[in-house]
């Protein structure tokens, strides 16, 4: 076979190899945990749309973090609920490293948005009295509009190192979805370059954010214990733990999964693992700002006593 030529035209993804009940029974508890995710996302860009108290910052970077868990469940999730009805069903070449290419693409995009959101409670905490002046549209935008595209060109070079490569068989990538290092694995040729692209791009785009948004939870820290009223200090908490939760979620497991070591068979770990990232932490979310979040509490009471549709 010639150097970079491409026999294969389609891949099977092997998904959950389960008996055919429980497939029809994760079928049907997936699509509803799938339906909550487009639901609650949904409410929240909704809410941050229509009600101008929540057109702030904060919330501007919420309903970007709404719309990349919503792409992000729609790049996976429908392929997989495919595959429980239809197990091994063929996803062409094309559409599989398209579907490599969007993963990449929200995934570091979530990274890096979760780093301006931590700024934002850095500044709003540590330098309240310039706040509106640091943190204006401009500045808000600017931010947002760096993250997806440092997202899309972390992307883009992933893709690039994985497009030139020869794939002459085998056709089953043992994954739910195209995912890049599983797709790697079918290559016929040396990947060893492409995997320690992807550990740099691991670092890259998870330690180095985790990093910034440690040492910026550290100033705030440092700024909340010098607040010497008990609600002072409660209120400043109250803004920040929503985030801690979520990066703790989204950042603990995607490090787990590119970054931290592996025991017994680190494939079959890695595609439970994508599967807690894809399906629940895109639906715990929207949950987790709105359980903890008096002011969308607020926004979702005015939406319903008027009944105006989100």
């Amino acid at each position: 076979m010639g150097g970079n030529q491409t026999s294969v035209t389609e891949f099977l993804l092997v998904g959950f190899p389960l008996s055919p009940r429980m497939q029809v029974l994760l079928f049907g508890l997936f699509s509803l945990l799938y339906a909550f995710t487009l639901m609650g996302n949904g409410v929240i860009l909704g809410l941050i749309s229509l009600d101008s108290r929540l057109h702030t910052p904060m919330y501007f970077f919420l309903s970007q973090l709404a719309t990349v868990d919503i792409s992000y469940a729609c790049n996976t999730v429908p392929q997989m609920l495919i595959n429980l009805l239809s197990p091994a069903q063929p996803i062409s070449f094309a559409g599989c490293m398209t579907q490599t290419f969007l993963f990449l693409t929200f995934a570091l995009t979530e990274c890096f948005l979760l780093v301006m959101m931590s700024y934002d409670r850095h500044v709003a905490i540590c330098l309240p009295l310039r706040y509106s002046t640091i943190m204006s549209w401009r500045v808000c935008i600017s931010l947002a509009g760096a993250s997806w595209i440092l997202g899309v060109l972390l992307a883009v070079v992933g893709i690039v190192l994985l497009l030139p490569l020869p794939f002459c068989g085998p056709q089953k990538v043992n994954h739910f979805f195209c995912e890049i290092l599983a797709v790697l694995k079918l290559a016929c040729a040396d990947t060893h370059l492409n995997e320690l692209m992807a550990v740099a791009a691991g670092v890259l785009g998870l330690v180095g954010p985790l990093s910034v948004i440690v040492v910026s939870y550290g100033h705030i820290l440092r700024a909340v214990l010098r607040i010497q009223s008990m609600e002072g200090r409660r209120k400043a908490f109250s803004t920040c733990s929503s985030h801690l939760c979520v990066v703790g979620l989204f950042y603990g497991t995607a490090i787990i999964i590119y970054v931290g070591p592996h025991h017994g068979d680190p494939q079959e770990q890695k595609k439970y693992l994508l599967l807690f990232h894809s399906l629940f932490n895109p639906m715990l979310n929207p949950l987790i700002y709105s359980l903890r979040n008096r002011e969308v509490h607020t926004a979702l009471r005015r939406r319903l006593e008027k009944g105006t549709p989100l």
